[in-house]
Order: structure tokens, then C-alpha cells, then sequence
């Protein structure tokens, strides 16, 4: 069976345009986000913009931060909170202010990814201050190495996340082990996004390159954002979901609420 010749025209000019859109989509570097739900990204926040962001967490646990972009390669922050905040028990306040700085080594292209440095030391969940402990229940990044690759489809930006880090501050427990961690994010449309991140904890256990495994341990995330507002996004996180039944009893319900802005 033959087409018509209007077909034929319609079909070629259908294929050109796509083509052409495909090209454009493969040329065009999309900047990535900052993080994802606790994995850092070679993203940086921009030149004259700052970012205010809460975490809601597990125990009452309620950590906020306020990041800018001092250029368009280097952002600085700060962050601080308590465990047991919400709710009836004591608070505990977290030991000290926490850094955040990044800056962006290599800008992503469409051969190359995007790579960055930075220095993360706030951890995540309720923070134990006795002795045999001094950490939180995930301890932060530390120092670390991000690459980050995207893409832009139909629905919208999809990247890919990956990177080391080394913790030099939640030492106590004698496990010094470098870490790795990896993460996905995927727009389904301009407000809404899904997360996915996979920590695999090597600080924190026994684990090694050589055993490593997602049954074996590390913390898996997942997440939707969404766009409530131009500046104003809201998280909900579902973290640990292989979850160590010896510390939870199930994975976390998390939230986070994150307002950017320029000045």
C-alpha cells in the first residue's frame, strides 16, 4: 500500500521537525539541580540568587539552611537545627553551625559532564551527641567530587548523578571509609519532578567496593518535588527504603520546603 503524495509530504516535514528538535535537544546543556533529595549534583545556584530551605525529619528532627550564589561557579551556605524539635520530648540542638561550598569545576556539555568540589557537613536525621556516637543517624557528605550529565526530552529535564565523598568530621565510630553515591532526577511536566539517589553508606558499615549491593546496605531515596510557585518548592521524601530493621521499624516520611530568590 502506497501513500498519497500530501501524506508523503506531511510524514517528511513530521520527520524533519523531529530530527531537528532531537538535534537541539542533544546541543542544549540544561543547568542541573543543586541536589536531589540529600545527594549533592555539579549544579550551582546562580550569581545574586540564595536559596532558604527546612527539612522536616524523622524524631521531630528540623534542620533549615540558606545558600547563595556568590558567582556563577562558586555557592556558600549555612545550616543548623535540633533533633526532637517537634513534639513533647527535649530538644536536642545539633552541635555547631553547619558549611556548605561548592564550586564548579568543569561545565557540562554536551560530550562532557558537568563536575564539581564542595564541602557538606551537615548530616541528616537526629544527631547523638554521646560519646561512643557523635554523628546523626546519616552522616553528611563531608568533602566530595559531583558529576552530573542531562538531558532534555519531551516531558522535560532528565539527569544523571554520581560522585565520592569522604566524611572527616563523624569519625568517632572508626569507620573512615571513602563513599559513593548516585541519583537520578526526571521532570514529568514545569511543576512536578521525581527523585531517586542511592547512598552507599561505606562510612557507615562494613561495606566495600568489593561487597557492595543494594541489599546488603546504604540508604535509598525517593522523592516528588513539586513546583508550588515559581521560587517555592515542596518535597516529599521517602527515605531508607531498605530500611535496616535493627535502627527503624520502617522507612522515613520526610518533607522539605525550599524558597530561591534573587537579589
Amino acid at each position: 500500500m502506497f501513500f498519497n503524495q500530501p501524506i508523503k509530504h506531511a510524514v517528511i516535514v513530521f520527520l524533519v521537525l523531529t530530527a531537528i528538535g532531537i538535534s537541539q535537544v542533544q546541543e542544549t546543556a540544561y543547568p542541573p539541580p543543586v541536589n536531589l533529595i540529600t545527594v549533592p549534583t555539579a549544579g550551582t545556584l546562580v550569581r545574586g540568587s540564595f536559596v532558604v530551605d527546612m527539612r522536616l525529619q524523622r524524631n521531630g528532627s528540623l534542620t533549615t539552611g540558606l545558600a547563595a550564589g556568590l558567582t556563577d561557579r562558586f555557592m556558600f551556605g549555612i545550616s543548623y537545627g535540633a533533633s526532637q524539635l517537634i513534639g513533647d520530648q527535649k530538644p536536642t540542638p545539633y552541635p555547631r553551625p553547619e558549611a556548605n561550598l561548592k564550586y564548579r569545576l568543569i561545565d557540562e556539555t554536551t560530550a562532557v559532564p558537568g563536575v564539581a568540589i564542595g564541602l557538606d557537613t551537615q548530616g541528616f536525621g537526629q544527631y547523638h551527641p554521646a560519646d561512643s556516637l557523635k554523628r546523626y543517624d546519616v552522616k553528611a557528605y563531608g568533602l566530595y567530587a559531583a558529576a552530573s550529565k542531562n538531558w532534555r526530552f519531551i516531558l522535560g529535564n532528565t539527569g544523571i548523578h554520581g560522585g565520592i565523598n569522604y566524611n572527616f568530621t563523624e569519625t568517632t565510630d572508626g569507620d573512615r571509609d571513602l563513599n559513593l553515591f548516585v541519583g537520578a532526577d526526571m521532570e514529568l511536566n514545569p511543576e512536578f519532578s521525581i527523585l531517586l539517589e542511592y547512598n552507599a553508606a561505606m562510612n557507615d558499615n562494613n561495606q566495600s567496593l568489593r561487597s557492595l549491593a543494594l541489599n546488603k546496605g546504604g540508604f535509598l531515596n525517593a522523592a516528588v518535588r513539586w513546583t508550588f510557585v515559581q521560587h517555592l518548592h515542596i518535597e516529599l521524601e521517602f527515605n531508607n527504603l531498605l530500611f535496616d530493621k535493627d535502627k527503624v521499624d520502617y522507612f522515613n516520611r520526610e518533607l522539605k520546603i525550599t524558597y530561591i530568590e534573587y537579589f
